[in-house]
């Protein structure tokens, strides 16, 4: 146990109090088990908007463990603590108020501030110990955990005598009287408290977050997804599945899920104890071996069997009684509470000085798993119609952990220890750089390049494309699904049809202005495989919602939002390929991964309405809609639209685990990359790029919509692929041109042409006095489409150009290989953040036409908007850039 006399005064204290302000905060975290379940009765709520319930404060305790671990480091524990407390019971008293299905899930995002409170327990608690008691210290805090089956045992007689608003009540009243009693009995950490005495500034959060890059963290982020963010999820799911499977009332299967929850959770202090004098590595082997046991067993269905025998049919029947369940669950809980231990016994012995960042990452992955995974319960139930489906993703889950944890063991034994004797504890300190980072890189060295580099760039530029494909499929989602919501059954309005289409285009530029900088801090490889893999969420979400018609449309705004996440992964796609090549051929290499990417929309505009005509996963992806197109029936899967990406998702995410690299040389921190906020050309170039890739982008999302509005008569569906295939090529066939001519004289004949564009396009739609003209109208947007991938291609040729030109003004004491590597930042930086100005035109270019529509009832004034806009585009790029004596003029004889 814990040393009885630490040398660091009231250190018990802080301990003890610490687990008992945890534990409070645990049984608040996870008050929806009990009370979701009469809130799910009164609401009429079907599996998957349970799972979203009892998980969203799970998703809100989780997010925030980052920040709070930072700031805990930053700001002491202590207060930080305190006001957690407060917050969670403020939001969880304000709960019993709540009425609607909406109102419930804004509450349960307050509630869920209570899960943060062990991101900042394990940074202020760790400070008070040494090194060799910190697993039995955390194992002890961890126990707070234990509060989930205080929840269970207590929760479900509150209700049944005061309701479920009781709960509520009291819950957040206990939480806030401890909150006072952990201020009035605590001191302060002695790393806060030595600071402050002396004066010292706390580390910057730029380099508190620097370890995020290292791939350990992920992997310990993983264990923690399984052993904690499972834990949480069965002990939220428990209650209902014994209610559902085995027909118990709900104090009977609360006390029974206990018997889950408290070896889960007492257990903790065991671990922690045990990782201290046997290793943490020989503990994570048993709970995953004894996980993938118990989790197999759970797996199996009730299954009824009929053997043909000699003497006739045998017939048999399988199925885990209650008794064996409850005894498999406590195993289960049992070797969950050791993993947890052990996975945060290796924090402070490898990151001691990020305790609070690496900390709160784990321990928010663990918590997402809490958020995400009952809702895949949900969608499982609801799908297979088994309910132990929960527990065949466990099993797999489990597996895959253990087989990571096993060969990247074994990898470190051979390469530290041929002969495997004397291994240390942890045998990764210490462990070479991974041989997918490219320390030696000098593309500009022709002798190099031909030798290996174009070899190896080559092979990174073809594993992008395709993981770009898919973000820019997933991305344009709605610009499909939208048109054929209200033919199965929906009913929305052509202006939330157009907000559909044009949200999505909102996250993702948001998004790109932080993906920008995110290549050189986590690594290209590293951010490429979990960029691509967030596109399930929204590929699986928006397959589950188009198939109830009863789903409200706030529900189709986030999954709209969430789409964005395709969006986010250009900024840092192109960021990452821009390392690779050399300057003179950048803007090939930056051109065809756009372009060929681009091809994502395209795809989607072909693929979707053929996915969504038959049944591509059978059973498993759902059933049928009935569509009516003008008065005639048919069957649709339009969840294939959105499921028809899922596997090939997780193909290109383990291609680009496998198959790209890091260049070592890239990496830089957040502030480093910031310089570019003061350089003049990267707003201008964010204002150009506005106008060729938010061109592309925007009417890529509204010309299918815009096409049917306006041309009832053609199915323009069939063709509206077109469209975006022809900007992609675009942009992929015509980077040479820039290459060879100059981008910025490429780019003024690209605005010229767009101006033209889209005067056709207001003669095609009858704004100029002529009839309106399908066919004009049509060849107007191939047009546009055409000239905007070419300005796209262009316009990122000029940002490395300009860079470079304006290195020498910028650095004139520098060595040439100092602004060479200054030139690379800053260019990969102003591509992704441009990237990130420039798709806001997805969302504006959809809104306008929107906003036009419902004022007059065509798309006359957006246009008109657009002309003007494409106008003063000519006039930046040729004053700056196009015209004598500009920057990027070879004639020039001086700077811009």
């Amino acid at each position: 146990m814990v040393d009885t006399h630490p040398h660091i005064p009231g250190a018990n204290r802080a301990l003890w109090l610490s687990t008992l302000a945890f534990t409070g905060c645990f049984a608040v975290w996870t008050i929806f088990s009990i009370i979701g379940v009469q809130i799910k009765a009164e609401l009429g709520l079907n599996e998957s908007q349970f799972g979203l319930l009892v998980g969203t404060p799970i998703l809100t305790g989780s997010l925030i463990r980052v920040f709070l671990g930072v700031w805990s480091d930053q700001l002491g524990g202590r207060i930080l603590n305190v006001i957690v407390m407060l917050l969670a019971a403020a939001a969880t008293f304000l709960l019993s108020y709540a009425q609607t299905y909406p109102q419930f899930l804004a509450a349960a995002l307050g509630v869920g501030i209570a899960g943060g409170s062990f991101a900042v327990g394990v940074a202020y608690v760790s400070k008070f110990f040494p090194v060799e008691k910190q697993g039995t210290a955390l194992g002890i805090f961890g126990a707070g955990n234990v509060g989930s089956a205080v929840t269970k045992f207590a929760a479900p007689f509150v209700m049944l005598a005061f309701g479920w608003e009781a709960v509520a009540q009291i819950w957040a009243t206990v939480l806030a009287g401890l909150a006072i009693v952990f201020f009035l009995f605590t001191r302060e950490d002695p790393a806060t408290a030595e600071r402050r005495r002396t004066g010292q500034k706390a580390q910057a959060t730029w380099m508190q977050l620097a370890p995020l890059r290292d791939i350990r963290v992920w992997r310990f982020s993983l264990y923690y997804f399984f052993v904690f963010g499972a834990f949480v999820a069965l002990a939220l799911w428990l209650p209902h599945y014994l209610t559902g499977v085995y027909g118990l009332g709900i104090a009977t299967a609360g006390m029974l899920a206990a018997a889950y929850s408290i070896p889960g959770s007492l257990f903790r202090v065991f671990g922690g104890w045990l990782s201290d004098r046997i290793g943490a590595r020989k503990v994570m082997y048993v709970t995953f071996g004894l996980s993938a046991i118990c989790t197999f067993l759970l797996a199996y269905p009730a299954t009824t069997y009929v053997v043909e025998g000699i003497r006739g049919p045998i017939e048999f029947h399988i199925e885990i009684g209650l008794f064996a369940f409850v005894a498999l669950i406590f195993v289960l809980g049992f070797a969950m509470s050791l993993g947890k231990a052990a996975v945060y016994k290796h924090i402070p012995v490898y990151y001691p000085n990020h305790v609070g960042a690496v900390g709160g990452l784990v321990g928010m992955i663990g918590g997402l798993g809490g958020f995400v995974l009952p809702i895949l319960f949900g969608i499982l139930a609801d799908l297979t119609g088994i309910w132990t489906s929960c527990f065949m993703l466990l099993f797999g889950l489990v597996s895959t952990a253990l087989l990571w944890m096993h060969f990247a063991v074994r990898r470190m034994e051979v390469a530290r220890e041929p002969a495997l004797v004397d291994l240390p504890e942890f045998p990764e300190l210490g462990e070479p750089e991974p041989a997918h980072v490219l320390n030696d890189w000098h593309p500009e060295d022709e002798s190099f390049w031909a030798r290996t580099g174009r070899r190896i760039a080559l092979r990174n530029l073809a594993i992008s494309i395709p993981n770009l494909l898919l973000a820019f499929s997933v991305w344009m989602l709605w610009s499909m699904v939208a048109t054929r919501l209200n033919t199965v059954g929906f009913n929305f309005s052509t202006a939330e049809l157009f907000w559909l289409t044009a949200l999505p285009a909102l996250s993702g530029a948001t998004l790109r202005i932080f993906y920008s900088f995110m290549v050189p801090i986590v690594g290209g490889r590293l951010w490429t495989v979990l960029t691509t893999l967030s596109l399930l969420v929204p590929a699986i979400g928006v397959g589950v919602a188009v198939q109830d018609v009863h789903t409200p449309y706030w529900v189709f705004v986030l999954l709209a939002l969430s789409c964005g996440l395709g969006g986010g992964a250009f900024a840092s796609s192109m960021s990452n390929i821009g390392f690779f090549f050399p300057k003179r051929e950048k803007g090939n290499a930056l051109a065809m991964n756009a372009g060929f990417g681009n091809l994502g929309v395209s795809a989607l505009q072909l693929l979707a309405p053929i996915a969504a005509g038959f049944a591509l996963f059978g059973p498993l992806g759902g059933a049928p809609q009935t569509a009516v197109v003008e008065g005639v029936s048919q069957q649709v899967w339009l969840q294939n639209a959105a499921f028809m990406w899922v596997p090939l998702i997780l193909i290109a995410a383990l291609a680009a685990w496998f198959g790209m690299n890091d260049v070592a040389s890239a990496r830089a921190s957040f502030k480093e990359q910031a310089v570019v906020f003061k350089r003049k050309h990267n707003w201008l170039m964010c204002y150009l790029y506005i106008g060729t890739f938010g061109s592309f982008i925007g009417f890529s999302a509204a010309f299918p919509l815009l096409g049917r509005t306006l041309f009832p008569d053609i199915n323009i569906l069939q063709i509206a692929f077109l469209g975006p295939l022809v900007g992609a090529a675009s942009r992929a066939l015509t980077g040479w041109i820039s290459d060879r001519l100059g981008g910025q004289h490429v780019t003024q004949w690209v605005f010229i042409s767009l101006m033209l564009g889209v005067g056709g396009a207001l003669y095609s739609t009858g704004a100029l006095g002529a009839p309106p003209s399908f066919p004009l109208f049509f060849a107007s947007f191939m047009w546009l489409f055409f000239w905007t991938g070419v300005g796209n291609a262009s316009t990122f040729q000029m940002i490395p150009a300009l860079v470079r030109a304006d290195m020498p003004r910028l650095m004139p004491n520098a060595s040439p290989d100092e602004r060479h590597k200054a030139s690379e930042l800053e260019s990969a930086a102003i591509v992704g953040f441009s990237s990130a100005i420039g798709a806001y035109g997805g969302f504006f270019i959809p809104l306008a036409f929107a906003s036009s529509m419902a004022a007059t009832g065509g798309p006359a004034d957006a246009l008109y908007v657009f002309l003007g806009f494409y106008l003063t585009c000519t006039a930046v790029n040729w004053f700056f850039y196009a015209r004598k004596n500009s920057i990027l003029n070879p004639t020039s004889n001086k700077a811009a």
